[in-house]
């Protein structure tokens, strides 16, 4: 079994874990059979002979990895064929922080896993304002943007940032001639004085979000 720890709440996810502990080993061999890794030194032959260790007075073993995304290229190749198949005495947990870093990776392996979303702490830029405009989600949108404001974020650099999101946005392409219009209607209003910075940027995203 592959599960998916997508997100930043430590709590959420150690109770999770702690779920999938109680379901599938013995209370009085859990120490035996878990291990605990961490992707930023981890070695393929030590995940390899951890994933092909046999379960101690168990049917089952956990392998966790904590801070996946930062797992070699040829670990994350490893992942993938052992995911088509998956050992049924092995279940493994990819820990993830971030998924952008790896997307296209756990796009692949979505297919074979579970995956559970945790809250994810969403840092003020450009690009998490873009892609909460990607999903609709006006309000975190507005909260971000309220956020680069008072951070003193350039109005240049948050529309700068917006546009080359918008315009290397391969999963959603079409209407970008009517989101860049309203990137550039924003930047004549706020030129001209006709509204201030903080209400046309406000304006703009609500649209966008309008359009996603």
């Amino acid at each position: 079994m592959l599960y998916l720890f997508i997100g930043q709440d430590l709590p959420a996810k150690d109770a999770a874990l702690k779920r999938i502990k109680e379901e599938s080993l013995p209370r009085k061999l859990e120490d035996f059979n878990l291990d605990v890794l961490y992707a930023e030194k981890l070695t393929l032959k030590e995940l390899q002979e951890k994933i092909l260790s046999i379960p101690l007075n168990s049917h089952k073993r956990i392998v966790l990895i904590r801070d996946a995304q930062e797992l070699q290229k040829i670990i994350d190749d490893f992942i993938a064929v052992w995911a088509a198949r998956q050992d049924k005495n092995t279940i493994l947990i990819l820990d993830i922080g971030s998924e952008r870093p790896k997307a296209a990776f756990l796009r692949s392996l979505s297919k074979y896993a579970k995956v559970i979303r945790f809250k994810e702490e969403i840092i003020p830029s450009a690009f998490n304002l873009s892609r909460q405009i990607e999903k609709r989600q006006s309000g975190k949108a507005l909260l971000i943007l309220n956020q680069l404001i008072k951070e003193g974020e350039p109005v240049e650099r948050i529309l700068g940032g917006l546009r080359y999101s918008l315009e290397n946005n391969m999963v959603n392409p079409r209407g970008l001639r009517l989101r860049l219009r309203l990137l550039l209607n924003c930047d004549i209003e706020i030129k001209t004085g006709r509204l201030k910075p903080v209400f046309a940027l406000e304006k703009l995203v609500v649209n966008l979000c309008a359009l996603a």
